[in-house]
């Protein structure tokens, strides 16, 4: 397999870790929305923390792998 390759394959990869965190965020905010009582709500505003910082790792490996394959 050559570098390039492998390259391409980081960069899918990435790509969808960024896709899914933020399908899971997306998908934490509509449930916030949803009446479900303080305890519900304070447990989705934890997860919804989360899964921002989740979103902003994949961005930044995305990016990092991005820049590698660029240079």
């Amino acid at each position: 397999m050559r570098i390039v390759d492998v390259l391409n394959l980081e960069l899918d990869r990435a790509r969808l870790r960024v896709k899914r965190a933020e399908i899971s965020l997306n998908h934490a905010k509509e449930m916030l929305d949803e009446e479900c009582g303080v305890g519900i709500n304070l447990a989705l505003c934890d997860r919804i923390r989360s899964e921002k910082k989740r979103v902003a790792e994949a961005r930044k490996r995305l990016m990092k792998i991005a820049s590698t394959a660029s240079a």
